[in-house]
């Protein structure tokens, strides 16, 4: 075929053999070129990889996710062990990583939209200053908030329900104003919880006996609970053990931190009060309610706060109080108080149950026990105050966040009968957990159906397993006890873990597209509504192990990633770890902070293998405390 010719040219057709030299070298210069231009950018790319970060000793994973992801294996360098135990009393190149310094000692309690000097710029009226106040976006802290000098990781589970160190909570007023009340006790370096309570002398262990002489504990039909101005939750400390779950919480204290009491024991706790706004969790959720001389005006604001326990209270569930007024013949002069104003207060308080159409089932003693009905088939016909409070117009009933509360009661789900329980039975516990959950069921969760519920389940068991295979911790019983999933969606992961010694507070976001925090508390766990734009109700070093699956794709362009990321720190304990999930651009952002903030991480494939865009960064907070303030002075 010669130069110039015509002829159409064919994938098989053979050149001839008589070409022109000229063309011959044409080819040979184009090869050689085309050979070096490979060559420089094979060399390129080996410079991109290797050459554009610093590894260190103790962190494995470059500024930029290398073309074969760092696989399992390279997991055991990244140490996910506690070393400041009760036995024991950066990746890229430093300019192109923005640090954050460590906060002054004393925001070791910082507690940003519970912050006791900002909360006095509000209405006092109804306690509102005491409710979520947020700070501004320029009034909020760019630094890492210390842990106290000398803390230590906290008792394993079970001992931590009984011990705490004094390092890690240093306040020792509980220790004089409830001595006689056996809360809390200081003994050496650390406290002891005895259990008791203002209204359980005997210890709560005997007072959770006396319940479950009136009402049935062991059966499974009582799963989760509410415990209202909790104290140091030793109530529901000691539920656990019954396998009964419970949200304990208590306003935060101008003197003392109660519950970051709660909390360093293990137990599942958040800051909050009954105020203005709704409690931030779901109708329906809870199968028991509980108030130990909590010191809230029930009677008060047309019932509001009764009506507040009645909105989350399950159809058929309890509520229990003891404690001013029940008991009073007994108890009046104890309690400083007339005759006359406690036996008024508590001619209230029937009176606002009546109008829930609560029955009361028992009072024996201390202990006052309503149950609220199956359903409202009778309750509307057969209320005896019909406009006291009036039923609530059409509203969501599940929306509570930053959600005013009314003076109206929440409607329940329809029924045809006098015994079928409003928006269906649920199975006793264990089988709720895995039990399609009646919102599902009825098809009030958009999208999502019975088979997407099973098969998030089984997803969620494999991923967990596969988490344990990084991480291998997270195993390990007593390593990690309070946990944070920050976009929990139906509860998977917490499910897939709930043979283990811990607890998951499953968070729903405020921006999620679907409300499933029903969904979590129907299968038998507990949750609470976050916006991750703003500080969580907690105090600072809350969990050993945080999860964010999805999180930051969900939150970009709402808030800043680092503000988000600074707020994980403040809660994380110190040496407590953190699983990401999410795509593999996000990561590299996350990652880039996370080094600024001196934590220890590795990017690791996901379950299904390098080739899935998402990623995984597991990584470890670094143990750093505030310095030894009194040696300093000494010094100085």
């Amino acid at each position: 075929m010669a130069a110039g010719s015509n002829s159409q040219y064919h994938a098989t057709a053979k050149p001839s053999k008589s070409l022109p030299f000229s063309l011959k070298k044409t080819n040979l210069y184009t090869l050689a070129l085309v050979l070096f231009l490979c060559t420089l950018s094979y060399l390129f790319g080996l410079w991109r990889q290797g050459g554009a970060a610093t590894l260190s000793a103790t962190n494995r994973v470059v500024s930029t996710i290398p073309c074969k992801p760092t696989t399992t294996e390279a997991a055991a360098t990244l140490d996910f062990s506690s070393h400041h135990v009760a036995d024991d009393g950066g990746v890229t190149l430093a300019s192109e990583v923005k640090t954050y310094p460590p906060c002054s000692a004393n925001f070791s309690d910082y507690t940003p939209c519970e912050d006791p000097k900002r909360s006095l710029r509000f209405n006092r009226h109804q306690l509102i200053y005491r409710e979520r106040h947020c700070p501004e976006k320029d009034e909020r802290v760019k630094c890492r908030v210390p842990a106290p000098h000398g803390y230590k990781n906290p008792f394993s589970w079970p001992s931590s329900r009984d011990f705490a160190w004094y390092a890690n909570v240093p306040y020792k007023h509980l220790t004089v104003e409830k001595a006689v009340q056996n809360w809390i006790r200081y003994e050496d370096d650390r406290f002891r919880f005895p259990g008791g309570g203002t209204m359980f002398p005997n210890g709560a262990d005997a007072y959770i006996d006396d319940i479950g002489k009136l009402i049935n504990l062991k059966d499974g039909s009582i799963r989760t609970a509410i415990d209202t101005g909790c104290g140091v939750a030793s109530w529901g400390a000691y539920l656990l053990s019954r396998n009964i779950l419970t949200m304990s919480f208590a306003p935060r204290d101008t003197h003392e931190a109660q519950v970051q009491f709660a909390l360093e024991r293990g137990v599942p706790a958040l800051i909050g009060i009954l105020a203005s706004k709704r409690l931030p969790y779901p109708s329906r959720a809870f199968d028991m309610a509980h108030c130990s001389r909590c010191l809230i005006p029930w009677a008060e604001f047309e019932g509001l706060y009764l009506i507040e326990v009645d909105r989350v209270l399950r159809p058929g569930g309890y509520w229990i109080l003891s404690g001013p007024p029940i008991n009073w013949k007994k108890h009046w002069r104890g309690w400083e108080r007339t005759k006359e104003d406690l036996k008024a207060e508590q001619t209230k308080i029937e009176n606002v149950a009546k109008s829930l159409c609560w029955e009361k089932l028992v009072e024996k003693d201390d202990i006052a026990i309503w149950q609220k009905p199956i359903n409202h088939l009778n309750c509307k016909v057969n209320r005896k105050f019909p406009k006291s409070p009036p039923l609530c117009p059409a509203q969501d009933p599940d929306r509570a966040w930053y959600t005013n509360m009314e003076t109206c009661l929440t409607n329940l789900p329809k029924v045809s009968s006098n015994d079928e329980v409003a928006g269906e039975q649920l199975q006793r516990w264990p089988e709720r957990l895995n039990a399609i959950p009646p919102r599902i069921s009825r098809g009030t969760v958009e999208g999502v159906t019975a088979e997407d519920f099973e098969r998030d389940s089984q997803l969620w068991k494999r991923r967990v397993a596969y988490y344990k295979t990084v991480n291998n911790q997270l195993g390990q019983a007593g390593r990690y006890r309070n946990i944070l999933d920050m976009n929990a969606y139906l509860g998977g992961f917490a499910a897939a873990l709930v043979d283990d010694p811990v607890w998951v507070m499953n968070a729903v976001p405020a921006q999620a597209k679907i409300n499933t925090l029903g969904v979590i508390y129907e299968r038998g766990l507990i949750g609470t509504y976050q916006d991750w734009c703003e500080a969580m109700s907690t105090y600072p070093r809350t969990y050993d192990l945080i999860h964010a699956d999805a999180l930051f794709t969900l939150y970009q362009g709402r808030c800043e990633m680092e503000d988000i990321l600074l707020e994980m720190d403040r809660i994380l304990r110190p040496e407590g770890s953190v699983i990401f999930r999410d795509d593999v651009d996000v990561l590299v952002k996350i990652k880039r902070i996370t080094d600024g903030l001196n934590w220890d991480s590795l990017v690791v494939d996901h379950e299904d293998g390098p080739h899935q865009r998402e990623k995984l960064l597991f990584a470890v907070k670094s143990y750093w405390t505030a310095p030894d303030q009194e040696n300093e002075s000494k010094a100085s």
